[in-house]
């Protein structure tokens, strides 16, 4: 019978997006309306969906959701053109270009044509500099939403073993920047070990925190988790609409306390993406 603590994201993201919608009034109320732009490009039906739920979202929060919906056919030059124009558009203030996008375009050179101030995914290359540097700019949002989960939770961070298991550049390397930053809910003692190490296992079995985010569905079994430890599934895969979690729900036999399968760091991404996109707006206004 499972006996951790479960860690659901969806209250962490109901306090973030409740303090969101409240600095959305006041920019309005100073005569500003905050504006997240998105792109689509082709016509995935996931992709479809994860826009329109950004949109609903934007529009319950009071933001401007101006989007565009390039075919599966577009240009490199297509694309960047629809770039170019929210960068210079003065009433947008975040941009969003949703992922995946068709195999014969480029997604970081896309990205790299995007104004950096623009950028509420956290994912531009200046802005992953500016975390590595610990200057202010927009954060990763799933390790800031991991970060704040684990706040939320009381869960304690600081001066602890963490380990992440992933490498990768939107969760596992920009999280373990994050966590290892001098602040009350990071400050931690971090090791990031994947697949290419043949003895992972030994890392993860001594960590006080463990988080998956290795995108492979299942690796995290019960034996790989310390009795009592905090586990953190970040890592996904898709099989059609059917998510795929790293983390076995297994775990939750060992485990001291862990994210549930469904509803776990997934709320708490979105949350992060409007903060990002509110925090743009007040650089952009002046009212940082």
């Amino acid at each position: 019978m499972p006996t951790a603590r479960l860690l659901p994201g969806a209250p962490v993201a109901e306090r973030i997006l409740a303090d969101v919608a409240a600095g959305v009034t006041a920019l309005r109320a100073a005569g500003t309306t905050p504006s997240l732009a998105t792109i689509l490009v082709g016509d995935d039906d996931a992709s479809a969906g994860y826009i329109r739920i950004k949109q609903r979202q934007a529009a319950e929060l009071g933001f401007d959701s101006p989007h565009v919906h390039l075919p599966a056919t577009a240009t490199q030059a297509d694309l960047h053109r629809v770039i170019t124009e929210f960068n210079t558009a003065p009433d947008v203030h975040g941009l969003l270009i949703q992922h995946p996008i068709p195999g014969h375009l480029d997604y970081d050179r896309a990205l790299q044509t995007m104004d950096p101030d623009l950028d509420v995914d956290g994912m531009h290359p200046l802005n992953m500099g500016r975390l590595a540097l610990g200057l202010p700019g927009p954060l990763p949002c799933t390790p800031a939403g991991i970060e704040a989960l684990l706040a939320f939770h009381d869960v304690p961070v600081a001066g602890r073993d963490v380990v992440i298991l992933g490498r990768g550049a939107t969760l596992g390397r920009p999280l373990a920047l994050l966590l290892t930053q001098k602040r009350p809910t990071a400050n931690a003692a971090v090791t990031v070990v994947h697949t290419g190490v043949p003895d992972w296992a030994t890392h993860t079995r001594r960590a006080d925190i463990l988080i998956a985010a290795a995108g492979v569905p299942g690796i995290v079994q019960p034996e790989h988790v310390r009795p009592g430890a905090v586990v953190i599934g970040g890592g996904v895969r898709y099989e059609g609409r059917r998510l795929l979690p790293d983390v076995d729900e297994s775990c939750a036999e060992v485990a001291g306390a862990i994210t549930p399968r469904v509803g776990g760091v997934g709320p708490t991404t979105v949350a992060m993406l409007f903060r990002n996109a509110l925090d743009a707006a007040r650089r952009a206004t002046g009212h940082a």
